[in-house]
C-alpha cells in the first residue's frame, strides 16, 4: 500500500510539476500586433456590428450575471468594450480592473472612462505571464477572445486563480476551433479547441459550472468556478 501511495503521489505531482515548469511560449509572436497598436483601427475592428462579440454584448452581459459591488477583472480588455459595460453593472460600490499588455489600450480605456464618468475602473498593465492582480482581489474574471493569446497559459491561469476570491467565477469566451468546420482564419490563428482549453483550466484549479450555447455561432461561452482547494492540488 505504501509503495502504491508513493507512486500515486509521484504521478499526481508530475502534472503540477509540468505546470510549474512551463517556460516556453506556446505561440511566440501572437501578441506582436498589440505591443504598439493603432487604437483607432482596433476600435473600429473590435466595436463593429459585424463582430459577434460586439453584436451580442447585451446577451453576454446578462449571462455574466454580475452583482452590484463585485470586483471584476477584464483580462485582455482591449478597447474597453466590456470594461465599460461591467463598470455600469457593478455600480459605484463595485470595481472593474481593465488588464491589458498594451499601455495604449489602457490609456484609451482611462480616457473613455473619464469622459463617461466611471470612477470604478482601474487600468492595469499586465505581463505575458501575469495579469498583475493582487491575490484574493476579484469575484469574477472575464476572458473574451483572449485565452488563445496567452503565450504561457498555465502560468497566467495560476496567477488568475490566485487573484480570485474563494468560489470566484471565471468566464471564458473564445473561438470554436474544429478542423473541417471552423473557418481557415480560426484554424490558423487559434491554438487550441474547447476541449484542450477546458483541460488546461481545470488542471490549474477550476471546475466547469456551465456553458451558454445559444448566444454565439462562432464562439463558446464557458463558466468555471475556482476550486476551494489550492491550485497546487493540495
Amino acid at each position: 500500500m505504501l509503495v502504491r501511495f508513493s507512486i500515486c503521489l509521484v504521478l499526481s505531482g508530475f502534472g503540477f510539476a509540468h505546470l510549474n515548469a512551463q517556460e516556453q511560449s506556446v505561440k511566440p509572436g501572437i501578441n506582436d500586433t498589440f505591443r504598439n497598436p493603432n487604437v483607432k483601427e482596433f476600435v473600429e475592428r473590435f466595436e463593429g456590428e459585424s463582430r459577434e462579440i460586439f453584436d451580442k454584448r447585451n446577451a453576454v452581459l446578462k449571462a455574466c450575471d454580475l452583482k452590484p459591488g463585485q470586483a471584476v477583472a477584464d483580462i485582455g480588455a482591449g478597447t474597453g468594450l466590456y470594461t465599460r459595460l461591467f463598470a455600469q453593472a457593478v455600480g459605484e460600490q463595485g470595481k472593474v480592473y481593465a488588464v491589458d499588455i498594451s499601455q495604449k489600450f489602457l490609456d484609451y480605456i482611462r480616457e473613455t472612462a473619464d469622459k463617461l464618468g466611471f470612477k470604478n475602473i482601474k487600468t492595469i498593465l499586465g505581463k505575458d505571464a501575469s495579469p498583475e492582480l493582487a491575490p484574493n482581489s476579484v469575484d469574477v474574471v472575464f476572458i473574451c477572445d483572449t485565452y488563445h493569446h496567452f503565450e504561457f497559459p498555465y502560468k497566467i491561469m495560476k496567477e488568475i486563480h490566485a487573484a480570485m476570491k474563494p468560489g470566484g467565477k471565471l468566464i471564458i469566451i473564445d473561438f470554436i476551433r474544429i478542423p473541417g468546420q471552423s473557418r481557415e482564419w480560426v484554424l490558423n490563428h487559434v491554438r487550441a479547441g474547447q476541449d484542450l482549453v477546458e483541460k488546461e483550466i481545470t488542471q490549474v484549479g477550476f471546475t466547469k459550472n456551465g456553458e451558454h450555447k445559444n448566444i454565439f455561432k462562432e464562439n463558446y461561452f464557458i463558466v468555471f468556478e475556482k476550486n476551494k482547494e489550492k491550485a497546487s492540488g493540495k
